[in-house]
């Protein structure tokens, strides 16, 4: 039985007090620009969303073809390797743009270096979460039997960074 692989950091922050803000936290928000189902028959129609949820956000020129091709490499996979269907969600959270895609299917057998990895040029797959991780400005990636979830992100504006 394989245990889940994923990355997490808990880290505790100080105790405020109710009337008190965090001297280095603005203001945070979050606003969701999709969340859906999909299979395999609507990966197209969910690329052509994406694009416009994504530059109706504020990711244009080049960033925004990298973040639609990273998103739907994800989409693809999970309909490939993770049982035929998945979940997808959208937002925009402060300076970034997230996708999260998950499937439910039996999660990857080596989930480490997968991703950082180059494929070799004649290699015919395993060139998704390459691409997903060179394309966008974060990756994270948490698989295990119960499924596979990879959360990309990419900064709607460079000069933020």
């Amino acid at each position: 039985m394989r245990r889940p692989s994923h990355i997490s950091l808990n880290r505790r922050s100080p105790d405020l007090r109710e009337d008190q803000t965090s001297p280095t936290v603005g203001c945070i928000t979050t606003e969701v620009l999709l969340t859906e189902s999909f299979d395999h028959s609507s990966i197209t129609a969910l690329r052509h969303v994406v694009a416009s949820r994504v530059g109706t956000a504020g990711l244009s020129g080049e960033r925004l073809d990298d973040f639609v091709v990273a998103v739907n490499e994800l989409l693809t996979n999970a309909v490939r390797h993770g049982g035929g269907l998945g979940r997808v969600a959208l937002w925009r959270q402060d300076g970034d743009l997230v996708c999260e895609v998950s499937d439910s299917g039996a999660g990857l057998a080596e989930p480490g270096p997968l991703a950082h990895v180059r494929p070799a040029a004649d290699q015919p797959g395993g060139w998704g979460l390459w691409l997903a991780q060179e394309l966008t400005d974060s990756f994270q990636l948490t698989t295990g039997n119960g499924g596979t979830t990879v959360r990309v992100s990419s900064r709607l504006s460079l000069s933020e960074s």
